[in-house]
């Protein structure tokens, strides 16, 4: 049995498809059990525990064979992070607790740059988990394809998309969070020793320009991608209801100056840029 933590989104969902297609029992550790329901159909055992539950998740972590964590995503964390300390503190005691013979975490590009910024909560969550004495890896995507889906309706209304990776034509790391889950499913089901950290990119750099030209051929229309002048950063992360926009704004500065990066040489995924766009396309309607 793998229990596997943010299941009901994207990368948990890619890692328990992964490891369904494997034909290995998956347990679906969730808050709400109702929205575990297209899991249990899929033959899926459930566990209700919330991510700041230390004694409900380390029964969901019990008589495993293998455990994938993650954080849920937070853009506009508290000074200190304190949101995220709190939710690696329970689940840093679950696992010491239950004690299961593996671990994948869910960690980042850049999670070892030293510059406070929003990657920093996963960086955290390396230094907790790392010092447990369990058998801790970490997978570290580079940034995900899927956010190109704030894209798509402008792209598709206006022809223009904002750029916050800037400049527009330099390509950075991304990566599909498909070949995530399949990466992180490989992780938990390999055997013996392997590497502590696993560092993850797609098939090639993509850039903001490739995002509005890959958008522009499947919507037939000419898009292109408008850099947003960094003094407008604050006042429209505010707008969109941010209170601490300063993690956020520096995480951006990371990718466009260059400290936020990998650290060694990271595995090639298979799913294109292409593929991706497709499905968020197909999905917004």
């Amino acid at each position: 049995m793998y229990a596997v933590t943010g299941i009901t989104g994207q990368v948990g969902g890619a890692v328990a498809r992964a490891l369904l297609a494997r034909h290995q029992p998956v347990r679906a550790v969730v808050r709400d059990a109702a929205r575990a329901a297209p899991w249990t159909d899929r033959g899926a055992d459930v566990a209700v525990a919330g991510l700041d539950d230390a004694q409900a998740l380390a029964s969901a972590f019990a008589d495993t064979q293998g455990v994938f964590v993650m954080l849920p995503a937070n853009f506009d964390p508290a000074p200190g992070f304190p949101e995220a300390r709190g939710l690696i503190g329970a689940i840093a005691q679950a696992l010491a607790q239950a004690r299961p013979p593996r671990v994948v975490a869910l960690s980042t590009i850049g999670a070892q740059a030293a510059p406070e910024n929003l990657l920093t909560q996963l960086g955290l969550l390396e230094d907790a988990l790392g010092a447990l004495p369990l058998d801790v890896r970490f997978i570290r995507p580079a940034w995900f394809m899927e956010n190109a889906l704030w894209d798509v309706v402008p792209a598709r209304d206006t022809g223009v998309i904002d750029a916050y990776l800037q400049p527009v034509e330099r390509p950075i790391p991304m990566v599909a969070t498909e070949d995530v889950g399949r990466t992180a499913a490989e992780m938990l089901l390999s055997p013996g020793d392997g590497p502590r950290v696993v560092e993850l990119a797609g098939p090639a750099p993509v850039s903001p320009a490739d995002i509005a030209a890959g958008l522009g051929a499947l919507l037939g229309r000419p898009v292109r991608a408008q850099p947003v002048p960094h003094a407008e950063w604050e006042a429209r992360f505010r707008q969109q209801g941010s209170q601490h926009p300063g993690p956020r704004a520096r995480m951006l500065d990371g990718f466009n100056e260059g400290w936020l990066r990998f650290e060694g040489t990271a595995r090639r995924g298979t799913v294109s840029l292409a593929t991706v766009l497709g499905e968020l396309v197909a999905r917004a309607g």
